[in-house]
């Protein structure tokens, strides 16, 4: 049994691999962002209020507080995402979407949806 739960996780993680590589080739060429900003954008987007500390999209994206500041630092310049520091609390920095980087998310979910239907249409074609 662990030989067939450990040939579908392997399954899992090259279709993963597989479906990432498609969609950063797409978006770069297409949206003018990497997969990494997408996420960003999607996060920060499904957040209560539309933005989120650096520590706390750090923890959902899995990655260092710093990367969080590089990735966030060309987003900014670009107009995708801009920085609010917190009234009380100088030290507290939010990463904030802007409009634009709602309405560059809005375009590249289109992409990724589209890009989710032929991956599992190709599956179940396939079953």
């Amino acid at each position: 049994m662990t030989d067939t739960y450990t040939t579908n996780a392997l399954r899992l993680l090259q279709l993963a691999d597989d479906f990432r590589a498609g969609l950063s080739g797409e978006f770069s060429a297409v949206h003018g962002i990497s997969v990494n900003e997408f996420l960003m954008l999607l996060h920060l987007e499904r957040s209560a209020s539309n933005r989120l500390s650096r520590v706390e999209l750090a923890k959902r994206m899995h990655v260092s507080a710093s990367t969080i500041t590089r990735m966030a630092a060309p987003m900014e310049k670009i107009g995708l995402v801009d920085r609010e520091t917190d009234q009380r609390d100088a030290r507290l920095v939010f990463v904030v979407a802007t409009d634009a980087g709602r309405e560059k998310l809005s375009e590249a979910l289109a992409t990724f949806s589209k890009r989710a239907g032929y991956l599992f249409e190709d599956r179940l074609e396939n079953q």
